[in-house]
């Protein structure tokens, strides 16, 4: 058996064994609820709100994150249709299965560690620590859940962690550019 083999072979048994068993008890309602607090369309939809309703740096901030979370997705999906790694069988979350077939890298997982990494740019260490939390249940749940094998998640945590550090060093860099280059966009952030 080839290395690769065997490294599969490990992460289908280290998921398995993270994988819940009752798909109706209150740790999978549980796993579903914290699986889908990372969903893409809440994050933009809540960034959105923030931006429109906010006033000042909170609507720059909204902009930077959802700039991070939208480059995010390209690197996340470019990475999915060329390696094109199948999901875990299972029956639960069939608008994954459907929308997205493809398992390697858990894109919940990588958003969920670049939110985190961007909560360092609130400068609260607090909040950096609940994100990181939560990052790590929502890394979790897709495992558990059936919807990722465990090495997506790791490198999934491991894209988003890169891509929130990166984000929170290149894109205000970016944006004041643009507002040097297009000053008429400041109206957008500020």
């Amino acid at each position: 058996m080839s290395l690769i083999q065997e490294i599969l072979t490990l992460d289908e048994k280290i998921s398995a064994r993270l994988a819940l068993r009752d798909e109706k008890g209150p740790a999978h309602s549980l796993g579903a609820v914290i699986g889908h607090s990372c969903d893409s369309w809440y994050w933009l939809i809540g960034l959105a709100l923030v931006w429109f309703f906010g006033r000042g740096t909170i609507r720059s901030t909204a902009i930077l994150w959802a700039l991070a979370l939208g480059c995010l997705a390209v690197i996340v999906l470019g990475i999915k249709f060329l390696l094109r790694r199948p999901r875990p069988e299972g029956e639960w979350g069939s608008i994954y299965r459907v929308t997205d077939p493809h398992s390697f890298p858990s894109g919940h997982a990588a958003r969920a560690m670049t939110i985190a990494f961007m909560g360092l740019g609130l400068g609260k260490p607090l909040w950096f620590c609940v994100l990181l939390v939560w990052a790590v249940l929502v890394g979790w749940s897709r495992v558990a859940l059936r919807l990722h094998y465990f090495s997506d998640v790791l490198v999934g945590w491991l894209v988003g962690a890169l891509s929130g550090i990166l984000a929170l060093r290149i894109l205000p860099v970016i944006l004041q550019r643009l507002l040097g280059i297009f000053p008429f966009l400041t109206w957008f952030i500020h």
